[in-house]
């Protein structure tokens, strides 16, 4: 059974940083597509970053330079370090994981599995 958990959220001030983590357990990161999406209040959920098996990644427009998607195969867990927060990055963020495509640099990837979110705040 695959389970994704997430940490590290929290609030901070504009300008701050969190490092978000997502442990995976009956799953292995390196192997196929995961990513970070998230929803704010009011509005559909959008993906932030991906990165495929061999470590490409793919950003939105809006956390370009800002945000860094990586993964830990010794600790199977996927980060998300996000810099020079703004309050407009207030939302709550989910992993994802694909089941099936390991590389995504131009195509989606699936959203197979999902983790219960964790909430970031960012304040003005």
């Amino acid at each position: 059974q695959v389970q994704l958990v997430e940490s590290g959220g929290g609030s901070v001030q504009a300008g701050g940083s969190l490092r978000l983590s997502c442990a995976a357990s009956g799953y292995t990161v390196s192997r196929y597509c995961m990513g970070w999406f998230r929803q704010a209040p009011g509005k559909g959920r959008e993906e932030v970053a991906r990165i495929g098996s061999g470590g490409s990644t793919v950003y939105a427009d809006s956390v370009k330079g800002r945000f860094t998607i990586s993964q830990d195969n010794a600790k199977n867990t996927l980060y998300l370090q996000m810099n020079s927060l703004k309050p407009d990055d207030t939302a709550m963020y989910y992993c994802a994981a694909d089941s099936k495509r390991a590389y995504c640099s131009v195509l989606p990837m699936s959203t197979d599995y999902w983790g219960q979110g964790t909430q970031v705040t960012v304040s003005s």
